[in-house]
């Protein structure tokens, strides 16, 4: 697990290659910034650090600067990007490389050496020798995108290397109103750390977190399913202050509890989360977040309210009166 790899890292447990590879730039960007900061006395440091571009230059340069022994400090950390040449890829090199000096290295690298191999690719050429004396011989850091506990322990890992403790509310607020981008998230969560509470609730993370209009719609939903009228009112207020119309936020808010509905009866049913995320082609933050909401309401509830919003619509698109205030009423009526 990708994890583990950053815990040795960090423990200064580092091997002299690495493969890196997949498609979550943000963990590939995280795992090169990891070594950087270990390896070298100065990570900015250019008699120390490297990178090759290997659709532009010969990988044996790459190789020959791996061999000599660094100017300052016990390491030096060489990067090879864009190994096209380990993908079952056709692309047209533009220079001639020297795999096998590459793999004589890659038998026996210098230890003063932290090669890493940067491949943003989806998937890697098993078939060739290359490629399998590489994932035999090097610490290798599949960047996947990941599940949804390993998404969960790692914001629990960032909050702790901050100082800071969270609750698992605080969790799953943060990623529903964020969504699973790990760049996001980090920026959210360094905003939490300047924050003054030690404990990061699900309340904290709404006084802090940066929302957008979609984000807010959100917000206002969980506040409306959770008869929060003053909640409600407060984010309704900061929607129409965003510009929103209300008609759009009519229709967010209809279409949230559309979902509401469709996931209790399917759980009903006896589907899982999983099967609901695949089902309703959602994502499954949201699927878990509606899984705790829709035990406020019983099926009635929730059809009645669309009743109401549905009639809300036609109201308003029939212009009868004035839109911001029927919304407001319609919180009233039923928070």
């Amino acid at each position: 697990m990708i994890f583990d790899v950053w815990k040795q890292i960090a423990d200064n447990q580092l091997e002299p290659l690495y493969l890196v590879y997949g498609e979550e730039s943000f963990l590939i960007k995280e795992t090169v910034s990891f070594i950087l900061n270990r390896a070298l006395q100065n990570g900015s440091d250019e008699f120390q650090h490297a990178r090759y571009d290997l659709r532009e230059i010969p990988v044996e340069e790459a190789v020959e600067d791996c061999l000599t022994v660094p100017f300052f400090g016990e390491r030096k950390v060489v990067v090879f990007e864009n190994p096209f040449f380990l993908t079952a890829e056709n692309e047209k090199a533009k220079v001639q490389h020297d795999l096998e000096k590459l793999s004589e290295y890659v038998k026996n690298p210098n230890p003063s050496s932290v090669a890493v191999f940067l491949a943003p690719y989806k998937k890697l050429d098993e078939r060739k020798k290359l490629t399998k004396l590489l994932l035999k011989s090097s610490v290798v850091v599949h960047a996947k995108p990941l599940t949804e506990k390993e998404m969960e322990k790692w914001i629990k890992l960032q909050v702790e290397a901050g100082g800071k403790r969270i609750s698992g509310r605080g969790i799953l607020a943060l990623l529903h109103y964020v969504g699973p981008n790990l760049q996001l998230l980090k920026n959210e969560i360094e905003k939490l750390l300047l924050y003054g509470e030690e404990n990061i609730t699900e309340e904290t993370v709404e006084k802090t977190v940066s929302f957008q209009s979609e984000q807010n719609v959100f917000l206002l939903a969980d506040k409306v399913v959770k008869r929060d009228l003053q909640g409600a009112l407060s984010v309704y207020d900061q929607l129409i202050k965003q510009n929103e119309e209300p008609i759009k936020i009519l229709a967010a808010l209809a279409s949230q509890f559309r979902f509401l509905f469709q996931v209790k009866v399917l759980l009903k049913k006896g589907y899982s989360q999983s099967q609901l995320a695949s089902m309703l082609k959602a994502h499954r933050f949201r699927v878990k977040m509606a899984a705790e909401q829709e035990k406020y309401f019983s099926e009635e509830d929730l059809l009645r309210i669309l009743d109401q919003l549905s009639e809300l619509d036609y109201r308003m698109k029939s212009g009868s009166a004035n839109r911001e205030q029927m919304l407001e009423l319609f919180f009233i009526k039923n928070l």
